[in-house]
């Protein structure tokens, strides 16, 4: 109850400020710079940074000292849905949402500088995942498939295009991505055997630069729809190339219609950001009949492999394996599993896992690992430098799959039905693909992303509405917090006035964690040292 009872004091205090002392914002003037390399007093994008490793560079908040973090402010949106959005940091000010909503928050003090309310629309409204910002402006995705553009200072609408039509049951629930003069963005819509695609839009006008299609178009003989490209990509500038995960075929259950691998569906993609031209393909889950996207983040890694300096792209993927390529040319260096997985005969010379034609949905239904849900999903992970390690919250389980021919060809043509499953996570080596340690989220799974620092802290969530920090070297707990509510999006870590907060988003309250005033590194107070 002393919990609850401080947020709502802070809550009222932020109000107070908020109409006491009304912002006036500069510019903010995001350029390539900042999103190239971003300072320790923003998180810019939607992964902090480019490469997708969600890794920060700072070391205030240690492993000694994360014990007596306390919270600093909360803001409650007021809203039912839950926080999904990764906010975005830039002078000061933070930028998150939920679905139609988008807010500007002081990140110092938690109150509000202004709030956007999109018009009532038909889209899904399943989640809403974040927002971009280059220039003075800040893009926005509708779940009705608009890309709307908003005034950084004061949230007033400039242009609102259609990226896809809500008709046809396209939806838009994730982040754009900004590389160079283009707002780079997917679409979902899986249900409705529609063809995905990745678009660029011009910043300044919402004119269409490119567009690159998953599959061919809708209609064309012994091809498959799909390949939803709904969670935002990475990106490399020294190879100016974006990589960028898809959804799978449709229909989602049933592969007879569409015989063959179904590219390029279920597959981790690069392409030239200024022209759409796809580079190289890698298909994680050929001719997928389980609806495991491959949408999951492809993270970018720089360092040795089989005693080789590489430039590498790790992806742990919804169908429960874990794959390391080289992203100069998508060649395969590792495809290990890293959980419970049946439903192939092995992996191909290529590194692609084997579909076992036995474990495809029947009416009398057929055990699969890992379910539907899959062994990790949309929440991003972390990769520690130091460490070698690839942190992702993992979901071992087990499911019945059945066809039913009364939905037809064309229909969803099955379900799933869950058995058993929790959630843990998992710090994976990168070189081997071996779990160094794995650390218990609760029944279900838990649902939060993970954060890193230099400092030996990883941050997440368990499955009972605890913030955790744990010892990145062993996962054993250092500091955990009862939210109220489970985490379903990753934390950030940015540093202001000297002082680093870390901010998680737990049911639809964002909360920001700091250590008390004087506290520094390793525990002891400033006047100590």
């Amino acid at each position: 109850m002393k919990f609850l009872r401080d947020i709502f004091l802070l809550a009222v205090s932020a109000a107070i400020l908020s109409f006491a002392c009304p912002h006036l914002l500069t510019a903010q003037n995001v350029d390539a710079a900042a999103l190239l390399n971003p300072s320790k007093d923003s998180w810019p994008s939607y992964h902090g940074d480019y490469s997708g490793k969600r890794h920060s560079p700072l070391t205030q908040i240690t492993p000694k000292n994360v014990g007596n973090l306390s919270l600093a402010w909360a803001f409650q949106t007021d809203q039912n849905a839950s926080i999904k959005a990764s906010p975005l940091l830039v002078d000061g000010i933070l930028y998150f949402t939920v679905p139609d909503n988008l807010w500007a928050v002081d990140a110092r003090s938690g109150h509000q500088i202004w709030h956007y309310t999109y018009q009532p629309n038909k889209g899904d409204h399943i989640g809403q995942r974040g927002v971009a910002i280059y220039k003075d402006w800040v893009f926005f995705m509708g779940p009705d498939a608009h890309m709307v553009s908003l005034n950084a200072k004061d949230g007033t609408v400039r242009w609102n295009i259609a990226v896809a039509d809500v008709n046809k049951g396209y939806w838009t629930t994730m982040a754009p991505l900004i590389v160079g003069n283009h707002v780079i963005v997917g679409v979902g819509g899986d249900m409705d055997n529609l063809p995905g695609f990745i678009k660029a839009i011009d910043p300044e006008t919402g004119a269409l630069q490119w567009e690159w299609d998953a599959t061919p178009p809708a209609g064309t003989p012994n091809t498959t729809t799909g390949g939803m490209t709904w969670i935002p990509g990475t990106y490399d500038p020294d190879l100016n190339l974006i990589y960028w995960g898809t959804g799978n075929p449709t229909p989602v259950l049933n592969g007879k219609p569409r015989p063959g691998d179904n590219l390029y569906t279920c597959s981790i993609v690069a392409l030239n950001p200024d022209t759409g031209k796809l580079a190289w393909a890698f298909q994680v889950s050929p001719h997928d009949t389980h609806d495991w996207d491959a949408v999951e983040i492809p993270v970018l890694v720089d360092g040795t492999f089989d005693g080789k300096p590489r430039k590498m792209l790790i992806q742990a993927s919804r169908n429960g394996y874990f794959f390391v390529l080289d992203r100069t040319n998508g060649k395969n260096l590792l495809t290990t599993t890293f959980g419970p997985v049946n439903w192939t005969t092995g992996v191909d010379k290529e590194g692609r896992p084997i579909p076992n034609p036995e474990k495809e949905p029947a009416p009398d239904g057929r055990l699969i690992a890992p379910d539907e849900g899959g062994m990790t999903n949309y929440r991003s992970p972390s990769f520690d430098p130091k460490t070698g390690l690839f942190i992702v919250d993992a979901h071992p389980s087990y499911s019945i799959y059945f066809a039913k021919p009364a939905d037809g060809d064309y229909g969803w043509a099955g379900a799933d039905y869950g058995l058993w499953g929790k959630g843990v996570l998992e710090a994976i080596d990168y070189q081997t693909g071996k779990i160094r340690w794995s650390h218990e989220l609760g029944p279900g799974g838990a649902g939060a992303g993970v954060l890193t620092t230099d400092s030996g802290v990883t941050f997440t969530g368990d499955a009972h509405g605890n913030v955790l920090a744990l010892d990145t070297k062993d996962g054993k707990t250092l500091w955990h917090a009862g939210s109220g509510a489970a985490m379903q999006s990753s934390p950030i870590t940015y540093e202001l006035d000297g002082r680093q907060y870390v901010l998680t988003g737990n049911g639809g309250v964002l909360f920001a964690w700091t250590l008390p005033e004087g506290m520094v590194s390793g525990g002891k107070s400033a006047s100590a040292k």
